[in-house]
Order: C-alpha cells, then structure tokens, then sequence
C-alpha cells in the first residue's frame, strides 16, 4: 500500500508557508515595541528562561544545514554519523564546569570583551573578525543549502535558487532586526516544533506506506545453541565502509572520526562562539546556564536520532518502490535530496507544507540569531571599543538594525558562491563551518587557562591553526593546483580529478579529490593551534602580561 501522495505542494500548503512567514514578521512587530535598550535587544536583559534559552540555542545550532544532511548522511552514506551523540556527555561536563564557571563572571554582550582583559585588544579584533567570517559563511552556506532543497520540492529549475534566498533572508532579516534576541529566542523555540514535528510526520508516514517497521535496516534471528533470538544490524549495499579507525586519510567517515569532530565543534562552538556564549549570558547565573546546556544536548540528541531515524525510513521506503523516485535520481548519490523529494511529492496536502514551513523555519532560525549575535560583534568589539560612541540610547538602536539589515544582506547575496564547495552537505559543512571553530575557541583557552600565553604567540598559533584546517579541508583544490601550475600527477596523492558544471549557467570547473577526511578539519586545526601557541608562550621569556606587553 502507497499513501495518497501530494505530487507537489498545493494551493493549501502555499497558504500554511506564507502564514508561518507572516507571525515571524508579527512576533519581530511585537517585540520591537517592548524593547527599551540594546542591552535588551542584544542579550534580553540577562533573565531570560533557562529552558527556552536551550532550546533556542539548540535551534541554531541545528539549522536547514543539520535537518537536510543528517537523513542524507544515514541514508546515502552509513549509520556512523548518529555515534557522534557520543561525545556529548564529555562536552556538557567540559562546557557546564570548565567554561561557563568562568564565563558567567563576566556579564559581557560580547564574549570576544574577555580576550582583551588577558591578551589586549589585538586579540580580541583577532577573535571578532573570525567570528564574523565563520558566521557569513555559515549562514551563506545555510541559506543555499535550504533554496537547493526548495527548489526540488517545488520541482522547478535552480534558476530560481537566487529568488528563494532573497525571499528566506528578508523574513529572517525583518524579524530578527525589529526584534533582537526575545524574537530570536521565541521564533527558534516554534521553529523546533515544527522541525521536530515534521520529522515525525515523516517517520509516521513512511511507516504506514511500509505496513510497519520494514524499513529499519535491522532483522530479528534466531541462532546459536539455544536458539535465542537476536537482532542483526544490516548494512545497505549503498553505504560507504565506516570503520572505527583507518591509516587512509582518505577514509571519509570512521567511528573515530565522527567522535572527535563532534566533540571539538560542540565544544569549541559552545566556547568560543559568540552565538552561544550569548545565549549563557541571557540567563541569570551558572547553574541557569547549565540547564539551559543541558537543555540543548538533549534536545540535540533527540532530534539527531529522530532525523537518522528520518533518514533510514526514506532509504528504505525509495528502496521498496524506486518507481516513485525521479529518473535522474538514486539513493547513493542523491541522497541529500531523498527528504525534500519526499515532503513535496509523498506526504498528503497540507502536510507537505507544515514541513516546507519547518525547513524555512530552520533555515531562518540560524540566519536570525547569526545575524543578531554578529551585529552585537560589530557595535561592541569594532565600532563602540574602537571610539563610536552613539549620542542616545535611540541611536545605538538604530545603528544596531541598520548593521542587521546590512549583514543580512550581505548573506543573500554571498550565497551564490556556495556551489563551488565539492561534497555532499556533511562534507561542505564540515570545510565551512569547522574550519575556523578551533582557532576560535583556542583564543579563550589560551586567555582563560594559559598564564603564560602571549599575544604573539596566539596570534602565531591562530595562523597556523588556519592554514592547517584549510590545507585540509581544500586539499583537493591544492592537489589541483599543483597539478596545473607544476604538473604533478594527481596519483601521486591517490586522488583523480574531478569536473562540475553548474546546473543553471553551464559553467564548468576542475579540481581533485580530497587527500585527507573532512571530519579531521577541526581536530587538527585545534591541536595545530594549541601546540604552536603553547610552544611559542613558553619559549618566550616569561613576563607580566602587561599592556606593554601585548601586540
């Protein structure tokens, strides 16, 4: 049995993504007229609930990247991706006792105000400036990402890719510059139940098409001496060799891997992104920001297994009927596509649209609180510590939404650029998002528990950590470029050349593939960083960290 199917969105579903589009907007109206300061608009007056503060911060660190490229993942590539969750209980105990102790001693509207205090000011333009660039890129990324998805629900062409970012991001940019972080906050808490719900319904779905669990790619035996009964975990003929550990750097997914890529982003994102650390400041004290950590783990963790879940439900119900997939599709190499394929052309009219509306809602849940969090980066730690000082409060308003307005901007137009990052979704987010992570986060740890850390040195560090996380995660193009500029043989590397051409403009483009793992860009950006900073910090002579003493 096959469920009725909506064969693309509807009239009915059309009506249910504008009216989400229109309370966005209404919620950014209505908090807009309570706010009295940029303190309120920036971090909420510091006494906001713990609960919503974790599930809000959970919201944007899941994104449309996260709600596409974990189904796409489980479904295209292996069931390694879920044993990231792993790594979770070591990150709330580093994040809850090591970080937030320190970090909620200084009620600061920007985290990057504590570089300064240890390390000078160069460090904290060091650290602003990365933010700001790790933020652009991810949320350019995001938004591409969720216009691709559009686009195959909506069945039309990627030419049309441009117009759906610019219809995301003015939502996004509208609510969130009216509103500051009380309409983020909100907004990102409704967005996670449509997020959550629209999984679900997908689940749901796929299991009445199915007439059950058939889809779980596990079986249920009876074997051995007494004939117990056990279950057999069984490995799709699509998926990728996960090992748990492998010599090959090539290797694109191990256990090992997965584990210490997660720990490093949770861990460096929940300590050193301003994104975060401003959500910690919305609450009242530690133990509040500690709930509000350990709201957002598990909330994370729900969700990741409910979307593996997702993902696993779709690679079996496109297996049992290949006949609803497209001719030019398959569940190997189009897997990032399988759930937006889905929602528009399997779930009944009127759900498609709840998860349409969901996907929006991701996509705008990150691009809102990117945008705030980097406007509160820009007026802090450039324009007001560098001498801006606004004539009234009003002022410091406007500037504040004016600065949102341009950063949004800013982002819709960038992200056309995003197709010339080769991989799937998992891939492109780790060469994009973990890149700078580490280094970011190596600057707090440097400034918090390294007495002896000079400015010097972490900036060295810094640098190098760059280098070495981009040398990985662009390796392919660096094999390439050899290959052009002095002819060396890609083979040498154990890697072939690849061709794209861009759907929409014809436009073609070589590189080569990747030499070393994605899921090794933080890891080693991250101990790159420390080991070079640590070195250089003591090789210095060691004296007081003085004014005089910093670059």
């Amino acid at each position: 049995m096959v469920i009725s199917q909506s064969e693309g969105l509807h009239i009915v579903d059309w009506v249910l993504i504008v009216l989400y589009a229109m309370v966005t907007i209404g919620l950014g109206v209505y908090f807009s007229r309570r706010q009295t300061s940029a303190k309120e608009y920036f971090v909420g007056s510091g006494h906001m609930n713990p609960v919503l503060i974790g599930v809000s911060l959970f919201a944007t660190l899941l994104s449309t990247i996260s709600y596409l490229s974990m189904p796409g993942e489980a479904a295209g590539k292996g069931p390694v991706v879920a044993l990231g969750m792993l790594a979770l209980p070591l990150v709330y105990f580093v994040v809850a006792y090591g970080l937030l102790p320190v970090y909620m001693k200084h009620r600061v509207t920007s985290a990057y105000e504590l570089l300064e205090t240890r390390l000078g000011l160069s460090v904290r333009l060091l650290g602003a400036a990365m933010f700001l660039a790790l933020r652009l890129v991810w949320m350019t990324l995001l938004i591409y990402l969720a216009a691709n998805a559009m686009v195959v629900m909506m069945g039309i062409s990627a030419s049309w890719i441009p117009i759906i970012v610019m219809g995301t991001g003015i939502v996004s940019i509208v609510y969130t510059t009216l509103g500051g972080l009380r309409a983020v906050v909100v907004t990102d808490a409704m967005q996670t139940v449509l997020l959550f719900g629209g999984a679900i319904l997908v689940l749901v779905t796929v299991t009445f098409a199915c007439h059950g669990l058939s889809w779980l790619p596990v079986r249920l035996e009876t074997g051995g001496e007494h004939g117990l009964l056990h279950m057999k975990f069984l490995w799709q003929s699509n998926w990728d060799t996960q090992p748990f550990f492998s010599l090959d750097p090539k290797t694109r997914v191990t256990v090992l891997g997965t584990w210490a890529s997660v720990f490093v982003w949770y861990t460096a994102t929940l300590g050193g992104d301003q994104t975060s650390v401003q959500r910690f400041m919305a609450t009242r004290d530690v133990r509040a920001a500690r709930r509000a950590l350990a709201t957002q783990l598990m909330t994370g963790v729900t969700v990741q297994v409910t979307l593996c879940l997702v993902g696993f439900a779709l690679l079996g119900y496109f297996m049992q009927h290949p006949e609803y997939l497209p001719a030019d599709m398959n569940v190997k190499d189009d897997a990032d596509d399988l759930f937006p394929e889905f929602i528009a052309n399997r779930l009944p009219i009127g759900f498609s649209g709840l998860v349409v509306a969901a996907m929006f809602a991701a996509a705008m849940s990150s691009v809102d609180s990117g945008v705030n969090s980097i406007t509160a980066v820009v007026m802090t730690d450039f324009l007001e510590r560098l001498g801006w000082h606004p004539a009234s409060e009003r002022s410091r308003m406007r500037m504040a939404r004016a600065l949102a307005l341009a950063i949004g901007l800013v982002v819709v137009m960038g992200s056309g650029l995003m197709k010339y990052i080769e991989g799937n979704i998992t891939v492109v987010t780790g060469k994009t998002v973990n890149l700078l992570t580490g280094p970011i986060f190596a600057l707090f740890f440097f400034a918090l528990f390294v007495p002896r850390a000079k400015p010097v040195a972490v900036w060295v560090g810094a640098i190098c950590g760059v280098i070495a996380g981009a040398s990985i995660a662009f390796s392919g193009h660096l094999v390439y470029l050899m290959h052009s500029l002095w002819n060396v043989d890609p083979g040498w590397f154990n890697v072939r050349l690849i061709t794209n051409v861009d759907e929409v403009t014809g436009q073609s483009w070589t590189t080569a593939e990747d030499v070393i793992s994605f899921q090794w860009i933080g890891p080693v950006a991250l101990s790159v960083n420390l080991v070079v900073g640590l070195l250089i910090s003591y090789a210095l002579p060691a004296r007081l960290n003085t004014q005089s003493d910093r670059v």
